[in-house]
């Protein structure tokens, strides 16, 4: 029984890459960081397309390679193939966008973890579950990743999987080229020709650019260099020929590559050629393994490869499945693909970096409700706030599916303290009680401060609003909303939108559904919608349609508590607990009014106010659960 489609062996690092676009490497001032590393790619861009896809290659025993195996796990990759090295760092590169054709690009990748991978790292029975192995070139040189490389490709053989290299030729990293020089895509050697004619027989499959084939085949003329490998190799050859497409040959080489089989090319913009060989393998990977003919297999490694030079970064920009299939029906509107809206909202949605299925919050992100307490302080209520940290982790005891809402201007110290719990964190940013709507000073006037932000922050804004409110007042709320929804797009942060209608206006039972369709006419997909307790099923259902109807992979909806007894959301609990979008609730005065102002005014000790606190949000969350399993009847 086969459990993978593919296994990938070879480089992973850490890409930082420029976020400014258009100048010198020297001249940039931040970085996003992305994994990287043509296997570690190809492994991310295969499982984001349906396959079940692993990794083999080594990590450091450091922050950079916990986080190469955390983003490798949310992006659906097994990872029991990485291994951690104690003694060797993880590789790092730093690159950038010149413009549509250079990428000034440099490897710190002396003695680095990856390259200390070797035979006793390939395991026979782990090589067995796939089915297919895909290699890289730059592991075949040294002696001791290509001992691995050969390793795996024989237990391959052995076991009858499929086999395919993509040749990857970096001459700097075959110590042909300065460290200054990472961008250079060829430099003749014929020792790495060598190298590569080696082995080129033990492939099914072979990949490369028209200079890849050149380093293989060892002449520059690209119809010369394929027949050399096909002397060597009966893999069926694809030559990858930029805005061209590609071709692949099954048998002879003919006269001319356009004779070779293709796929259709796509007319779109060229921002970055950084990982869009790994985005063109991933889709072609998923053709072949899904038995397509090569024509139809080349169309999805051509489209994905468009998107990858389309975006910043490389596996961030590979699709989902569902996306190359939209991508496919519907064809280039645009040029720019990173500006294409619909395009990017189902890149964005489709690819999360977490779904949750189910989430229970303890929300004391209050601010001017707990300043109103007698006794209450800024340094108090930040203590406080710890306290309710502590109570959650009590009651989640390391349990998924919990989370908090907290501030950072009040709760700094919880919230930070919060980091790498793997609690679903959101944080607020309106000003308490604003109407029109007033953010949090913290995030400035342009929302810059929004890239401070960790990104396992959702960003919280809770708007009073109503569809009968005077159009003035809706506009400069409507404008708040969408220039914050930008920025949290723009930062890679999720957005949370709480709305409450019930406390400006008269609510009916399409009250909710008027103001939601609303905020999508404008553009805003929230990722998570954050709900008052509505009072009929009916309310619920026509709210949760228009939702489903408008954005299908929303996260979706949690319940706030507006303060309610327990013996009241147990109530609303039973009603929303029905619905399937409503993952779960936001609830915070239920839990902690009487703690808090019980420890403010010194009648109850920390460990008191935990323990009350931890037992009402352990009865909520019960009295959650046995409303969605008896809803979900």
């Amino acid at each position: 029984m086969k459990t993978l489609d593919v296994i990938t062996i070879g480089r992973s690092s850490v890409d930082l890459y420029g976020a400014q676009v258009g100048g010198r490497l020297e001249d940039m001032a931040s970085f996003q960081k992305y994994i990287g590393g043509s296997p570690t790619n190809i492994a991310a861009g295969t499982a984001r397309l349906g396959l079940k896809s692993a990794l083999i290659t080594r990590v450091g025993d450091e922050h950079m390679g916990r986080f190469i195996r955390e983003e490798l796990a949310r992006e659906g990759v097994d990872t029991r193939g990485v291994r951690t090295d104690p003694e060797r760092l993880t590789a790092l590169v730093l690159l950038g966008i010149r413009d549509d054709k250079q990428f000034p690009l440099i490897f710190y990748r002396e003695n680095c973890a990856d390259m200390a991978l070797c035979e006793d790292d390939i395991d026979e029975g782990f090589i067995s579950e796939a089915r297919a192995i895909v290699a890289t070139g730059t592991h075949l040189s040294h002696p001791r990743t290509e001992a691995a490389v050969l390793k795996a490709l024989r237990l391959a053989r052995k076991h009858g999987l499929q086999t395919a290299l993509d040749i990857d030729y970096r001459p700097n990293l075959w110590g042909l080229a300065g460290h200054g020089d990472g961008e250079s895509r060829f430099v003749e050697s014929a020792a790495v020709t060598a190298k590569l004619q080696a082995t080129l027989q033990l492939f099914d499959l072979i990949v490369g650019t028209e200079e890849e084939f050149h380093i293989a085949g060892g002449t520059t003329d690209t119809i010369a260099a394929l027949r050399a490998v096909r002397a060597v190799s009966k893999a069926t050859l694809v030559c990858k020929r930029g805005p061209m497409g590609a071709a692949a040959f099954t048998g002879d080489i003919p006269d001319s590559l356009d004779d070779g089989q293709t796929g259709p090319g796509f007319p779109i913009e060229v921002f970055n050629v950084l990982g869009a060989g790994d985005g063109f393998m991933s889709g072609l990977i998923k053709g072949w393994l899904d038995g397509e003919a090569w024509p139809h297999a080349l169309t999805y490694a051509n489209a994905c490869g468009a998107f990858a030079v389309s975006r910043h970064g490389c596996t961030p920009a590979y699709p989902s499945w569902e996306e190359l299939q939209f991508f496919l029906k519907r064809g280039v509107v645009t040029a720019a693909l990173r500006h294409d809206a619909a395009l990017e909202q189902i890149h964005w949605s489709t690819n999360r970096r977490k779904d949750w299925s189910e989430v229970r919050a303890f929300a004391f992100d209050h601010r001017s409700q707990l300043e109103d307490i007698a006794g209450a302080t800024p340094e108090k209520i930040g203590h406080f706030k710890e306290l309710c940290l502590a109570a959650t982790s009590a009651v989640a005891n390391g349990r998924p599916g919990f989370g908090i809402l907290c501030d950072n201007r009040l709760g700094k110290t919880a919230l930070h303290k919060a980091a790498g719990q793997g609690l679903w964190i959101g944080r607020p940013v309106e000003w308490p009680g604003s109407r029109p709507l007033t953010l949090e000073p913290e995030l400035g006037p342009d929302f810059g401060g929004l890239s401070e932000w960790p990104l396992e922050h959702v960003v919280k804004v809770l708007c009073f609003c109503h569809p009968d409110d005077p159009a003035a007042l809706a506009a400069e709320q409507e404008a708040t909303l969408t220039r914050l929804f930008h920025a949290c797009r723009r930062n890679r942060l999720e957005m949370l939108l709480e709305i409450i209608p019930s406390k400006v206006g008269p609510v009916a039972e399409d009250t909710n559904a008027r103001l939601i369709n609303r905020i999508y006419d404008l553009g805003i997909y929230p990722d998570w919608w954050k709900l008052e307790p509505l009072q009929s099923d009916a309310a619920w259902t026509v709210t949760c349609d228009t939702i489903t109807a408008r954005d299908r992979h929303v996260q979706g909806v949690v319940v706030l508590g507006l303060g309610q007894g327990e013996d009241e959301l147990t109530s609303a609990f039973r009603l929303a607990a029905k619905q399937p979008l409503i993952k779960g609730f936001a609830v915070g005065r239920t839990i902690f009014a009487k703690a808090a102002a019980e420890w403010m005014a010194g009648k109850l000790d920390d460990q008191a106010a935990i323990d009350m606190m931890a037992g009402n949000f352990a009865r909520l969350c019960a009295v959650w659960d046995q409303a969605r399993a008896e809803g979900g009847k």
